[in-house]
């Protein structure tokens, strides 16, 4: 084995939980240094996530969200771009939610919206990342840099339109109508009633995430613009050379980028707040990134991923509120942590696994 390479189940499984273990350790020193016992702390922590059929119940609508984050992240890393703008696409793709929902939830059943609100989150959110996309494309313009300002661009354009436009009647509050019930997405507990779920709000946006997650998979693995997509972000110039359009592949790869950031509107302003409302993202959009990194851009790896900061954003604040010393500012240190060792510290472990399994013997194969 050259150096340099690891084994898939070193790269894809060893690493992450090396870095996930370091980002423990670390917030283990921090709750020492408050006085607390970090074996508790964790205890309460799985409790809160696992513990309980509520619990269960919001990990795994937070995890939705990371899904579609940390798919659109990851497209993107397929194709060599940074796309850090999934919340600002997000962010617009909650409007292709909402006008589908005001435009139908009087007039038809559920189950018809919700096929027009996906798509017109799934538009809406490819809409705000194809500038960006067509700027790199076409005129150089850094992809990091474009997105990240169409962030701020759609937070200020949001505004607007619930304050100006959009703003229920007589209200006070930048937000929508509530939405009649054919806008609203069931719950999984509405559905399966003897599934103890408390009050969570885990609805069918669970189940679309898991359906994408599959979807995305075919794409990059099995069709020809995966082939293309991946060959681009590989090697560039051997793409060009191969026939692959740069302008055609960076546009496409973030449409479909943008796409996914979309629908994890769904979750929230279909699924959960039943109406849309100014900051419904609530930071999933950045959280995207490390679901993507850690995840190693594969959607089962961000599924994972996606159910790990889960955990932590709920048992996070079953935490704080059985241990007050934890505030709810040191779960925030705690899901930076993690954060921090699965993104820009990602590589600190890679270098002596490499010399270990470069200075691995290699296996013997004997003659018959």
């Amino acid at each position: 084995m050259s150096r340099g390479k690891l084994p898939a189940w070193v790269d894809f499984g060893l690493l992450p939980l090396i870095n996930l273990t370091a980002a423990f350790l670390v917030a283990g020193l921090v709750v020492l240094l408050i006085g607390e016992n970090p074996l508790d702390a964790v205890k309460i922590l799985v409790w809160g996530s696992l513990g309980f059929g509520e619990g269960v119940g919001f990990t795994l609508f937070y995890a939705t969200n990371f899904v579609f984050t940390g798919l659109a992240v990851a497209v993107a890393f397929h194709a060599s771009l940074f796309n850090i703008g999934g919340e600002g696409q997000a962010y617009v793709g909650g409007l292709g939610v909402a006008l589908a929902c005001l435009a139908l939830d009087r007039f038809v059943p559920w189950w018809v919206t919700f096929p027009v609100a996906v798509a017109g989150g799934a538009a809406f959110g490819a809409g705000w990342a194809f500038i960006p996309a067509y700027l790199q494309a076409k005129r150089g313009s850094h992809i990091v840099i474009t997105t990240i300002m169409f962030n701020f661009i759609a937070s200020s354009l949001m505004v607007y339109l619930l304050v100006n436009i959009m703003g229920k009647v007589g209200s006070m509050q930048p937000e929508t109508r509530i939405f009649e019930p054919g806008g609203r997405l069931p719950l999984i507990r509405e559905l399966l009633p003897n599934l103890d779920l408390g009050q969570a709000p885990l609805n069918l946006a669970f189940v679309l995430a898991l359906v994408v997650s599959v979807l995305v998979w075919l794409l990059i693995w099995r069709t020809r613009l995966g082939y293309e997509i991946r060959t681009f972000g590989a090697n560039p110039t051997a793409a060009v050379y191969a026939g692959i359009s740069p302008v055609r592949i960076t546009i496409l790869t973030m449409l479909i980028s943008g796409a996914l950031a979309g629908l994890m509107a769904v979750n929230e302003v279909m699924g959960s707040q039943t109406r849309l409302l100014l900051e419904f993202t609530s930071g999933y959009g950045f959280v995207g990134i490390a679901v993507a990194l850690m995840g190693r851009a594969h959607p089962i790896g961000i599924l994972l991923a996606s159910i790990l900061f889960g955990m932590l954003y709920q048992g996070g604040a079953e935490l704080a509120f059985e241990i007050p010393a934890i505030s709810r500012d040191m779960i925030v240190v705690i899901q930076g942590l993690v954060i921090l060792f699965a993104g820009a510290l990602e590589h600190v472990f890679r270098p002596s696994l490499e010399r270990l399994f470069a200075s691995a013997p290699a296996p013997v194969v004997q003659g018959s």
